[in-house]
């Protein structure tokens, strides 16, 4: 766990004073600080509102896989494919190192209903620009020698990559810091007022705050900003486990993911199954990330006994070198999960002033630069590089009306 006490002290505002800002982003997490970072580059006065600290949350409780390959094809994996471009420019830019690998990763596939899926899959991902190859067993285990002897074969993309997730949270605060934004901590709001169909003053448990625009980045808590200013999200938190090993000798040289794993992501009903998948990220400094569990526990983040074991069972049929391996950690975080499973981006309709960003499930790292840059280009007045159409909050009401 990265240590960065001091690099954030404890920040404040004046007693119950109003703050007057151009706009106030409420969540620190990597979604919210990447949007304080591109608001700030375009000179745009922001507010980063944080109730703990940096990566408190989510940001701070999960692998550092950044993937195309889990993307479904269409605007999913489009928008995914204009996020990862960022990464290296981020990673000589940002203030802090980011640890940013672009080593591919690999899906990998046991059964021949696996294999059926993942060639339909990847052809359809194929056809819309994501460079990914099906191999054999032998090719695969080529590329990772310690994947187990009995696989079919895998899905390989060079375009995917790995991230320290705490180190870009952190990278993204500080370089908005630096670009003159305000970083707020340790504050939590409490209520937000809307006036004339307007979002009005944010008030926090230490002050108040005033802004044009208000940006709700909360993850899975969004649906408790939501009830503020009177709409209901429908985003429900979605516990991932993850297991930590002891550092070893380098045993994988990219990000591992079984096939089952992308389609226990999409279909709640294949999770409950119990055969949820695995993930697997090794470290630069040779620690294992095993993951993860899907599970809608309401905002409980204990691990348990049996999702430990299941995923500890599941890495070590996938890798059979990580038997026995001592696990030092354990902890979980709450996916922010849409019914579609795409993010809430964008105006609020009815509220003036309020922007969404917020559900993106388990890819809020993969997605974070461009969300960042979107919301930025969105509040600025600029056409968003990516349209917002297929990300409005108004699509779930439209479909249940429809």
């Amino acid at each position: 766990m990265e240590k960065v006490g001091k690099r954030f002290p404890k920040q404040t505002g004046c007693g119950m004073t109003r703050n007057t800002t151009d706009v106030i982003v409420i969540g620190g997490g990597v979604i919210g600080s990447s949007i304080a970072y591109h608001l700030s580059l375009k000179k745009i006065k922001v507010l980063l509102l944080e109730k703990d600290g940096p990566a408190a949350g989510s940001s701070g409780s999960c692998d550092g896989a950044v993937l195309l390959q889990s993307k479904k094809p269409g605007i999913h994996l489009k928008l995914a494919q204009a996020s990862i471009e960022r990464f290296p420019r981020l990673a000589e830019e940002l203030p802090y190192p980011i640890h940013f690998k672009n080593n591919g990763s690999i899906v990998v596939i046991r059964t021949e209903k696996e294999m059926e899926i993942m060639r339909r899959f990847t052809e359809e991902q194929s056809r819309h620009g994501l460079q990914v190859d099906l191999l054999e067993r032998g090719p695969a285990r080529e590329l990772e020698p310690a994947l187990a002897e009995n696989i079919l074969g895998a899905a390989f993309s060079s375009t995917d990559g790995q991230i320290n997730p705490i180190r870009l949270t952190i990278g993204f605060t500080l370089g908005a810091r630096d670009k003159g934004a305000r970083v707020v901590t340790g504050e939590e709001v409490r209520n937000i007022e809307v006036k004339d169909g307007r979002v009005g003053l944010v008030n926090t448990d230490r002050g108040s705050y005033s802004a044009g625009v208000v940006v709700n980045a909360t993850g899975a808590l969004a649906p408790e900003i939501g009830k503020m200013v009177g709409i209901e999200l429908p985003i429900k938190p979605r516990r991932g486990q993850l297991l930590v090993t002891r550092a070893v000798q380098p045993m994988v040289r990219r990000c591992l993911l079984t096939a089952n794993y992308i389609a226990a992501k999409f279909d709640p009903e294949i999770a409950k199954q119990g055969d949820q998948g695995v993930s697997v990220d090794q470290t630069s400094k040779g620690n294992f990330l095993l993951g993860s569990t899907r599970e809608f526990v309401g905002y409980d983040r204990r691990t348990t006994l049996a999702g430990m074991a299941g995923i500890a069972r599941r890495a070590a049929e996938v890798i059979p070198g990580l038997a026995g391996l001592e696990i030092i950690r354990s902890f979980a975080g709450l996916r922010p999960y849409t019914p579609d499973g795409l993010p809430i981006l964008g105006h609020v309709d009815g509220i003036d002033g309020l922007v969404m960003a917020a559900g993106h499930e388990g890819d809020g790292i993969a997605l974070s630069p461009i969300t960042g840059a979107l919301i930025a280009q969105l509040i600025a007045g600029e056409p968003t590089e990516v349209p917002l159409d297929d990300f409005r909050f108004s699509r779930f009401s439209e479909r249940s009306a429809a």
